[in-house]
């Protein structure tokens, strides 16, 4: 067993990981003690001490932040004097269809409970209600009518060359879906052609950014979807083993996820023959101990090798030195799951899917100020206008005042782009990314400077704290900006947070300190009128 699975067991168990349970767990698998205190304080899940026998977590980032903000203040300050309650506020908790967002007790029950609810609850004169079930409406993608048609495809398709799988997805022009739109076809063919071992294939099912669920839909209605997606992984690459790493939030995709995996494993298409006659391919169900840098391919295999999650140097890459230094498949959620889909329906009909000249399908979280937070399944190349209209529109009677069209690390674009295609290319053009596909709504009457800061905030509560530009830049340009909102600022900041940013972004090892200032500067540039960014800007100050 892992290192970090055996914490996690022990916290389960304790309610905590002490420094008991550290010594002895040292001693038994003869690792040194300190390695041991390193991931438990790396690791945002493990604690060292129980707490109070009931624990409420409150989301802090993005959608939940608009919609419950005060909600959730006054919620903790009404609570402060239980001594067997603790209350904390939480970097996103994957469930921004229903902000504000909470857990209880580490199951994460969607919507926040009212006052009374929790009163009653507390008082033992109540319960709170069930967890949110999630979306329930069958996927457009999955080409299955029922269980029993489940891997169809890739029987077929085991039987044809790995060249014929690689040269499909080529032709159906699917690029990675959890941000970096590189080339599917091409990343597999790299790892195929990589000399050496262990080989293994990666679904990363981290999904960790303010506004971003989309992976969790597909993995609570369609887990069969990425299974087959990584067996077809496997059989390209030949690897026998591969890794879900999921959320630990994700509570509902775990138990399908274990579902799928048993009757797949029933079926035989996981297990000794599963890529054929003796050649074989089993999925562990891994879960994260925790932290938004672990979506980070090379920090998420530092933790598989029970190590701090903290990003390598690239390169080299993990398709030729991934786990364990052997070739390393890694996709998101949606892509192994669109491979599934185009193996099954062909690249033709995925071309065929985009609006214009647009091909494909692209799933969309989209929150903030809607009617209807939820998940879209939307042709490629729909306007971001399109996406709002097919969630009932803006809430509240709020007109537009920016969206951040792929999640809390691609920039704010103003109500006049939202005709902008949801597109790689058109929104990179328009200043801004698709990024994770995350569509976060912001309307008039907010203060965008206190949610551009928000996100920043995100950031530097996240990072790993490797190097030294991310882990000191981030917390200072934070602290600036912060104090520049609050009026305390005797100077403007906006050119110091432009210089800090610059800075960042050509010193950081990873991504995460290159855009954590990114939200701020970028609607200094991009909202220079807007009224909550004057004190940023200077206005007022001598």
């Amino acid at each position: 067993m892992r290192l970090l699975a055996e914490l996690a067991a022990i916290q389960s168990r304790d309610g905590a990981v002490s420094d008991a349970a550290l010594r002895e767990l040292a001693e038994q698998r003869r690792v040194p003690l300190y390695q041991l205190e390193g991931l438990r304080s790396f690791y945002p899940s493990f604690r060292a001490q129980p707490g109070a026998s009931h624990r409420i977590s409150i989301c802090r980032d993005g959608p939940c932040r608009l919609a419950g903000k005060a909600r959730g203040e006054a919620l903790a300050a009404a609570l402060a004097g239980h001594s067997d309650i603790d209350v904390e506020f939480v970097s996103c908790l994957g469930q921004c269809d229903c902000a504000p967002a909470a857990a209880i007790d580490e199951h994460h029950h969607g919507p926040l409970p009212s006052h009374d609810t929790l009163a009653a609850w507390i008082a033992g004169a109540g319960d709170l209600p069930e967890p949110a079930t999630g979306m329930t409406a069958p996927l457009p993608t999955d080409p299955y009518a029922g269980p029993d048609e489940h891997y169809a495809t890739s029987r077929h398709w085991l039987c044809e060359p790995a060249d014929a799988v690689i040269n499909t997805l080529e032709a159906a022009g699917l690029q990675g879906l959890g941000g970096a739109a590189f080339p599917t076809a091409r990343k597999w063919r790299f790892t195929r052609e990589a000399p050496g071992g262990p080989r293994t294939v990666i679904c990363n099912a981290d999904e960790s950014e303010p506004g971003t669920f989309k992976d969790r839909l597909i993995l609570e209605q369609a887990p069969h979807l990425i299974i087959e997606g990584m067996l077809m992984g496997a059989a390209v690459i030949e690897a026998d083993t591969g890794i879900i790493y999921l959320r630990h939030e994700y509570e509902r995709a775990r138990v399908a996820l274990a579902a799928a995996l048993a009757r797949a494993r029933e079926r035989g298409v996981l297990g000794p023959d599963a890529r054929g006659p003796g050649q074989g391919f089993d999925i562990e169900l891994f879960i994260s101990p925790g932290g938004y840098i672990l979506g980070e391919e090379t920090a998420l295999l530092e933790a598989l090798e029970d190590r701090r999650g903290e990003p390598r140097h690239k390169p080299p890459f993990p398709v030729t030195h991934g786990l364990h230094g052997g070739p390393t498949l890694i996709n998101n959620v949606e892509t192994l799951a669109a491979v599934a889909t185009i193996l099954a329906r062909g690249a033709d009909w995925w071309q065929a899917q985009g609006c214009g000249d647009y091909a494909g399908l692209k799933y969309v979280s989209v929150s903030g100020d809607v009617a209807r937070p939820q998940v879209l399944c939307l042709p490629w190349g729909t306007s971001v206008a399109e996406a709002i209209a097919h969630c009932g529109g803006m809430a509240d009677g709020r007109e537009l005042l920016a969206f951040s069209p792929g999640g809390a690390s691609t920039p704010f674009l103003p109500a006049s782009a939202a005709a902008t295609p949801m597109a790689f290319d058109a929104l990179r053009e328009a200043g801004s990314g698709l990024g994770t596909g995350a569509l976060f709504i912001v309307g008039s009457g907010r203060d965008l400077a206190d949610v551009v800061i928000a996100q920043a905030r995100f950031f530097r509560n996240e990072s790993c704290g490797k190097c030294v530009p991310c882990r000191v830049g981030s917390t200072k340009g934070v602290e600036m900006a912060s104090a520049a909102g609050r009026g305390e600022a005797a100077t403007a900041v906006a050119d110091e947070l432009r210089t800090l940013h610059q800075t960042l972004q050509r010193t950081s090892i990873c991504g995460l300190g290159q855009v954590a200032l990114l939200p701020i500067v970028d609607a200094l540039e991009r909202f220079p009128d807007e009224p909550s960014l004057q004190a940023l800007q200077g206005a007022g100050h001598e």
